[in-house]
């Protein structure tokens, strides 16, 4: 079968791994190439997109881009996970916790904070994954971690329940904000439910359902799914290169161009296009002779 290039926006199945669509997506499309750009938990749904051949070299713009999420947290009942898979830690009455105090209490998470993630996350100490140790009843120290929350509202209120939605940075833990968010409120707390809305330019009302995906590949019809392999990078700035500097940049060379650096990477990121036909060609960077421009990701994608 011959390698596909593209990014499929999924909607992940609760209580599937993120790595167990990628393995389905690999077994109904034959391709070997693929991975997801940004860990969803279990419990959660929502967008996750699938990155197949040459696409998988852009999942770490999708990995550091900005996620949208609505998540139910529930007030009152405290478990070590701080989700609903978890074994419950602890209960408290919440009924004296107002919409007022609650409002309050998220002035401290809008912006930039810091959060320590929890044990029960793929983080690594030693070389082990912080789940595998507290699976074994081991806990350790967290060093806590700078996320930033760009926007977090009430959707709803209807206590022991509340429900969030949140625009977040990346690395940002919403279990570990819903069990903050019960600490500070003095009654405990944790996230009941989660889906992610959005995932980058991935939102969820142009995502597919896997039975939605299987079926396209029942008809062969899969590949009409893919979004191109630029599709997370079209923030970046372009530049069109005529074809003896397509030539250069497949070769890695650098290359003159009329380009005006300036700022810190990605803002001075120029994706290359070949003036022959359009393709994506590759991300530059300023090289260190001044006027000349690098290839920092150099794309082998076959013509359209």
């Amino acid at each position: 079968m011959p390698d596909v290039n593209g990014i499929l926006s999924l909607i992940k199945p609760l209580e599937w791994t993120s790595m167990e669509l990628v393995r389905r997506v690999r077994r109904l499309t034959g391709q070997k190439k693929v991975g997801h750009a940004g860990t969803l938990d279990p419990q959660a749904t929502g967008v996750l997109p699938v990155c197949i051949g040459q696409a998988t070299r852009v999942m770490e713009y999708l990995v550091d881009s900005p996620k949208t999420y609505a998540a139910l947290v529930r007030l009152g009942v405290t478990t070590d996970s701080y989700d609903a898979l978890g074994q419950v830690t602890d209960t408290a009455d919440p009924s004296h916790v107002t919409r007022e105090d609650f409002d309050a209490e998220l002035d401290a998470y809008r912006g930039v904070f810091q959060q320590v993630p929890p044990m029960f996350s793929a983080l690594k100490r030693d070389g082990k994954r912080l789940y595998d140790l507290a699976r074994a009843g081991v806990e350790v120290d967290r060093p806590s971690r700078e996320v930033q929350i760009y926007r977090l509202d009430v959707v709803e209120w209807d206590p022991p329940d509340v429900r969030l939605e949140i625009d977040c940075g990346r690395g940002m833990y919403v279990r570990s904000l819903a069990h903050d968010l019960g600490v500070d409120l003095g009654c405990g707390a944790h996230l009941k439910e989660l889906s992610r809305l959005r995932t980058g330019p991935f939102r969820i009302a142009e995502s597919v359902t896997f039975e939605e995906m299987e079926e396209a590949c029942e008809t062969g019809d899969w590949r009409s799914l893919l979004f191109p392999v630029d599709h997370p990078l079209l923030d970046l700035k372009a530049a069109i290169v005529q074809r003896d500097k397509e030539e250069a940049i497949k070769r890695g060379e650098n290359v003159y161009l009329g380009l005006r650096a300036g700022g810190e990477p990605p803002e001075q990121t120029y994706r290359a296009y070949s003036a022959v036909d359009g393709r994506f060609l590759a991300l530059l960077q300023p090289a260190r002779v001044r006027g000349q421009w690098r290839p920092v990701k150099v794309f082998r994608l076959p013509p359209e």
